[in-house]
């Protein structure tokens, strides 16, 4: 398990944190359609808190995008790097997501995030953040649609309804599995959102969430056990 310090200079305030995002905005690829689906390797991140403690636990799980096999797998642990401000919540997770990717035995394909994209008020969520600065194709698959509006889309699985920020098409909710709540998924960096929408249904083939955000969950959570017991 890798142990992650803060890096030096990481943004202090919320005004500090915004100079970033609208810094690393402007270097977000959106003309690339990315990987096609079921091709080559699948990556699902996601992080754990225990903010008493001041910890902080990431996992990475690559998954064989054909037949959601894993891979590799690897952990980070460090501080929480940022406190809790809505529209800045990459700023608390990214350099353990950096160093649990980093850690990985193999290339990591498509990196799935918990979160958002483009579907962000400054259109720069963690799936964006994490693909500038790793230059990795990057999808976000959110469990709400933050607060952006949407219609319900249709009840079976594979249909899908605009996610609007006024007029704006910022992703898409769509539906993974017949009559479950869908899931909102948004670009992040060097994939469009047509293909965005198909990785994510193409890691939904039983459950409502992407296999490689539900193995990423498992193994985050088992992690920050460990580093907190």
């Amino acid at each position: 398990m890798t142990i992650v310090r803060i890096p030096a200079g990481w943004p202090v305030t919320e005004e500090q944190a915004r100079a970033v995002q609208d810094e690393l905005r402007e270097r977000v690829v959106l003309d690339e359609p990315g990987p096609p689906p079921g091709t080559g390797r699948v990556t699902g991140v996601d992080v754990a808190y225990d903010d008493e403690r001041d910890v902080v636990v990431a996992a990475a799980v690559v998954l064989d995008a054909a037949t959601l096999d894993v891979v590799a797998e690897a952990t980070a642990v460090g501080r929480v790097s940022f406190p809790y401000v809505p529209g800045l919540l990459a700023f608390r997770e990214i350099p353990t997501v950096l160093a649990a990717l980093e850690a990985l035995p193999c290339p990591p394909g498509l990196v799935v995030c918990d979160g958002y994209g483009r579907a962000h008020p400054r259109r720069f969520g963690l799936a964006s953040h994490l693909g500038v600065l790793t230059g990795l194709p990057t999808i976000g698959v959110a469990k709400n649609p933050f607060t952006f509006s949407y219609e319900e889309p249709g009840v079976r699985r594979g249909s899908a309804s605009p996610l609007l920020a006024g007029t704006e098409e910022v992703g898409r909710a769509v539906r993974t599995q017949d009559g479950i709540k869908p899931v909102f998924v948004s670009v992040g960096h060097r994939v469009d959102l047509g293909n965005a929408c198909a990785h994510a249904l193409a890691l939904t083939p039983k459950y409502r969430l992407p296999e490689s955000t539900r193995r990423a969950d498992s193994l985050c959570r088992r992690a920050l056990q460990q580093a907190t017991s």
